[in-house]
């Protein structure tokens, strides 16, 4: 999902069990965004545990997630139902998303697009939002956007 998002294209010989960093800036809004991205492989069943380490490390407990389901293509070949997926999010308090790599379905580039619109809400409720240079900037650690449909 990430390389998809950052090259609009999809890599048959991804190798999805590396962890690779990514730097990426877009204008969103009209408001200049610099993201973090950390690309891991990842599955549905990781995603609890996964946000458990998070509210550890990162207190308050103040992360912003969004739950995004892969290969929404494969229909056929589910591992994780949208109902699911849903329940999942509920849990999370967070937005869920079900998308393509390979086709692009569910617009990827909009998935990344409201997860800095969401961080910049946060930020602007907290009272944190602080403009340098008129550029945002967001770190987003996304687990591979935390999910997987296989």
């Amino acid at each position: 999902i990430v390389v998809r998002f950052l090259t609009k294209r999809f890599i048959w010989e991804y190798d999805p069990t590396l962890e690779s960093t990514y730097r990426h800036q877009a204008t969103i809004d009209d408001e200049v965004v610099s993201m973090e991205i950390l690309d891991t492989a990842g599955s549905f069943e990781e995603v609890l545990p996964l946000k458990n380490i998070l509210d550890e490390v990162k207190k308050p407990k103040n992360v912003t997630l969004i739950l995004v389901g892969n290969k929404a293509d494969l229909d056929h070949s589910r591992q994780v139902s949208t109902e699911e997926g849903e329940k999942l999010a509920t849990e999370l308090a967070c937005a869920f998303y079900e998308c393509s790599a390979c086709t692009g379905e569910g617009n990827i580039t909009e998935v990344f697009y409201e997860l800095c619109r969401e961080v910049r809400r946060r930020r602007m409720v907290q009272g944190k939002t602080r403009r340098r240079s008129s550029t945002t900037h967001v770190k987003q650690a996304i687990n591979k956007m935390l999910t997987k449909i296989s």
